[in-house]
């Protein structure tokens, strides 16, 4: 019985060797692979790019919300559609300076 026992267990062992050397050749290749890409392809600054990146969600929500609010009190309060036009065209090109004025972080 524990020279079957003792087969078993050597052939047990010996599948578990070959899969750890499947598994071992499958992690180098991937890692040859990945190192070949990453060679390859360029780097790229990650993280947060770009003006409006700048500010956290919650002021970037801010900055949508009142400039919807301001828009909609120019379509009810003015009663001219030309001038409507003029006024939140006039707001949408002032809005960057109004954004940098109010939170500008340099203090």
């Amino acid at each position: 019985m524990s020279k079957e026992r003792a087969r078993r267990r050597a052939v047990r062992e010996a599948e578990a060797a070959r899969r750890q050397v499947v598994r071992e050749r499958a992690m180098a290749r991937r890692a040859r692979r990945r190192a070949l890409v990453r060679r390859f392809v360029p780097t790229t600054r990650r993280g947060r790019t770009g003006r409006l990146l700048r500010y956290s969600r919650g002021e970037r929500a801010a900055i949508v919300a009142l400039t919807l609010a301001a828009i909609v009190l120019i379509w009810l309060l003015v009663p001219d559609l030309g001038l409507r036009l003029l006024l939140i065209v006039l707001l949408l090109l002032v809005l960057p300076v109004i954004v940098v004025i109010a939170l500008n972080r340099r203090s």
